[in-house]
């Protein structure tokens, strides 16, 4: 079932750079999707989008049938997504457990332990972490809160090739088993084959792969159909 979507979305810096360009997608809950893309073809921008953190220069974001800015950025941001953000983001003067506490009510030291923490670092300060440890906090705290969708920026980053994997296996589950809509900006192609749909960003448009293998073969045919949930795909 489709709870996001863009519609012609345009995105361009002083209405002259264009890094977005009539991108119109549907998401669906219960699958993970992969952004892909070289540096600067707008990823993280489309992400920021998609959670209200930014606003389209042309179309919109719709989320539950309603315009996030008719429904209010905010609300949006409160309500229905949760974000993992590349610089962490977390609130530095608390530990970890204190950071996953601000999302959810449920207990933060099964999932923190999941991600590899021991009870000991979970109560140390975020600042007195590795960068790794601080970004496990970062998930931890959005896998935990109840929102339906998780938005994440490069969320295996700075993890260690094993633990990168377990996350990106935890991030699937999240989307298949508690049927969450799971956004990823990634470079990673390990992470990108585990996803259900990719979408590969390049001179502002957006090119869908129903099936990860499909990624690096040059074809000039025309992008794939999605069945249901995701519009054809624009490419020059």
């Amino acid at each position: 079932m489709s709870i996001l979507e863009t519609k012609n979305l345009g995105y361009s810096y002083n209405g002259k750079s264009k890094v977005l360009e009539d991108i119109s997608i549907s998401f669906d809950v219960g699958k993970m999707y992969a952004i892909l893309g070289p540096s600067g073809c707008g990823k993280t921008t489309l992400l920021s989008l998609l959670g209200g953190l930014d606003v389209p220069t042309k179309g919109e974001v719709v989320c539950n049938g309603e315009n996030i800015n008719k429904l209010g950025l905010a609300k949006h941001r409160h309500e229905n997504v949760s974000f993992i953000f590349q610089a962490y983001n977390l609130i530095d003067y608390m530990n970890s457990i204190e950071n996953v506490k601000l999302t959810s009510k449920k207990a933060p030291l099964p999932i923190l332990e999941r991600l590899g923490l021991t009870k000991e670092e979970t109560k140390r300060n975020v600042l007195k972490l590795s960068g790794g440890q601080q970004q496990r906090v970062a998930i931890a705290r959005a896998l935990a809160s109840d929102t339906a969708i998780l938005l994440a920026d490069e969320p295996t980053g700075n993890l260690d090739e094993d633990t990168a994997e377990e996350i990106t296996q935890i991030l699937k589950e999240s989307a298949h088993e508690l049927k969450r809509c799971v956004i990823i900006v990634t470079h990673s192609g390990a992470l990108a084959k585990q996803a259900d749909i990719v979408i590969k960003l390049r001179k502002g448009k957006a090119q869908i792969f129903e099936r990860p293998e499909e990624i690096n073969k040059q074809s000039t045919s025309q992008p794939q159909k999605r069945k249901n949930n995701v519009s054809r795909s624009e490419r020059r």
